[in-house]
């Protein structure tokens, strides 16, 4: 017994690790892809396109950690009880439920997408929200395939499926948008062949999935056993309630850009702007994203790596244990978090015109970077308290921070234009950091056990930006002439990021925010082996 237990704890880790690291890939490719459409595409048709992403956007959560989740939850709890049956009427109780929700939010799409354009101010985009809607019918398949494999703790089939589903969406997405306006095709046009890879990927998930489906029947022995013990009623309410609640909390990013769809353009027009004006300052504000996600997924992919051993120790109540871990994640949260927002801050005129092709919007963008210490703070600590058994709290703060979202933009927008909406986004998220952090202080007081390290990592962020402004000063002043290509702009922001990065991890590790134990638990190479000898004579603790 003992050894099976040991066997299927590893499986499970194995199977976390594989989610965790199918995830890093696809939110790079998925903030990644944007920078090439957008050279493709031009500012104006980088608008379009980010005008209608949002709303795949959330079928893609929905598919990918929502209801697969809570559908894992439920058929492993009956799996572990031996009732098959209970396990057979979740999958198809969930299949039909979300078929249901799939289908009506495809009719009111398609056939809504008119007006749907109109509150957004553009109707030119229902062709693209049109397409988006033949995604719900996708949905419901994707998201019952991966928890039947998650409850069967094999989460290769979801790796596997979500690192294809990204591929072949900006494959599509890419191919589709160049050939199109090579063609002679407009703009919309072009969104739209875009927007079509949100379908060709979860049809290339579904397949995948599929084939992991066939191949596990092949080798499965069918069993009838007892009448089923849990009730459709229940299997719905939890759909509802429980996966809503994560759905929520996983959709932050996703919520403000669905916030910004439907103001900034239709402020900055009913505020006099012309609207082809108004569309490519729009577009130029949009650019903020995938640097908000890249920023994001850098900061929090090691924080969120250490939540596992917390939902861990929760279950053998190692308190001690818990509120270690959770000062660790909170600690490596602000410092990359920092690190990440004032980092780009310093180099972001170049870094726009590597990405962008000029430096349009710098002070703009240069605003919603700063959020990214915010948000690296929110996922962390939205990720320890679902780990603690508190799902509904941090998603009932995104809510918040979203209406506040909202009320700013409507604010600020019409006199400050994309500068407001940026100001917007950076107070919301600060909004949201700070009551998830108050909510993690509340839950668990010993959590967090010292917060005067903030001020050493402000002070090694402020002498980063330093260095990278005097390097910055000294490169102009030797090539002059050359300070205006996109070369140049790509070699400054480059080695500035290294400099920069060198210079801030230097001043943390002898800062001695963390011991030479906590390194050596933060997944960095060989376990952080080479961070230590560089502490060596700074924290020998």
């Amino acid at each position: 017994m003992g050894v099976q237990s040991a066997e299927r704890s590893k499986r499970i880790w194995e199977g976390a690790f594989a989610l965790t690291i199918a995830g890093l890939i696809t939110k790079i490719l998925s903030a990644g892809y944007r920078i090439p459409y957008q050279n493709i595409a031009g500012d104006i048709g980088f608008y379009i396109y980010q005008q209608a992403y949002p709303i795949y956007g959330i079928v893609l959560v929905f598919s990918t950690y929502g209801f697969p989740v809570i559908i894992s939850k439920l058929l492993a709890e009956k799996l572990e009880q031996k009732d098959e049956a209970s396990a057979t009427k979740i999958l198809y109780t969930s299949l039909f439920t979300l078929l249901g929700i799939g289908f009506l939010m495809f009719c009111l799409l398609y056939w809504g997408a008119g007006i749907v354009a109109g509150w957004m101010g553009d109707t030119r985009l229902s062709a693209l929200i049109r397409v988006i809607s033949f995604s719900f019918l996708l949905l419901p398949f994707i998201s019952v395939f991966r928890g039947f494999f998650q409850g069967h703790k094999n989460m290769i089939p979801t790796a596997v499926s979500q690192v294809t589903e990204q591929l072949i969406r900006v494959v599509t997405i890419l191919i589709m948008s160049f050939l199109l306006l090579d063609y002679g095709y407009g703009a919309y046009e072009a969104g739209a062949g875009a927007i079509f890879g949100s379908v060709t990927g979860g049809l290339a998930a579904i397949l995948v999935l599929s084939f992991y489906l066939v191949k596990r029947k092949k080798n499965r022995r069918s069993q009838r056993t007892q009448k089923a013990t849990i009730q459709t009623k229940v299997i719905i309410k939890i759909l509802f309630t429980q996966g809503m609640t994560i759905c929520i909390s996983a959709l932050l990013l996703i919520l403000f850009q669905l916030v910004d769809s439907f103001t900034v353009y239709s402020l900055l027009v009913t505020s006099g702007m012309e609207e082809e004006a108004a569309k490519q300052v729009k577009g130029i504000y949009d650019r903020g994203q995938p640097l908000l996600q890249l920023g994001t997924v850098v900061a929090t992919s090691l924080a969120l790596s250490l939540v596992p051993l917390i939902a861990s120790a929760k279950s053998r109540n190692d308190i001690d244990f818990i509120e270690k871990k959770v000062d660790l994640t909170f600690r490596l949260s602000v410092v990359i978090g920092v690190g990440a927002s004032v980092g780009l801050a310093w180099v972001l005129e170049p870094t726009n015109i590597m990405l962008f092709r000029n430096d349009l919007g710098t002070h703009v963008l240069t605003i919603i970077g700063f959020s990214i210490l915010f948000t690296t703070v929110s996922q962390a600590n939205t990720a320890i308290l679902q780990g603690l058994g508190h799902p509904f709290l941090p998603a009932f703060v995104v809510v918040i921070g979203m209406l506040l979202k909202w009320i700013l933009n409507k604010l600020l927008v019409p006199s400050y234009e994309t500068v407001g909406a940026a100001i917007a986004t950076l107070v919301a998220f600060g909004v949201i950091a700070a009551l998830h952090t108050l909510i993690l202080k509340w839950k668990l007081p010993g959590g967090l056990r010292n917060t005067t390290f903030i001020y050493r990592v402000l002070l090694a962020a402020l002498v980063m930006g330093l260095v990278i402004l005097c390097y910055s000063r000294i490169l102009h002043y030797l090539f002059f002439s050359s300070g205006d290509s996109r070369l140049f702009a790509s070699f400054e922001a480059l080695s500035s990021v290294f400099i920069g990065g060198f210079t801030y991890l230097f001043l943390i590790l002898r800062g001695r925010i963390f011991t030479n134990e906590e390194l050596s638990v933060i997944p960095i190479g060989t376990k952080g082996t080479f961070l230590i000898r560089l502490l060596k004579g700074g924290n020998n603790t």
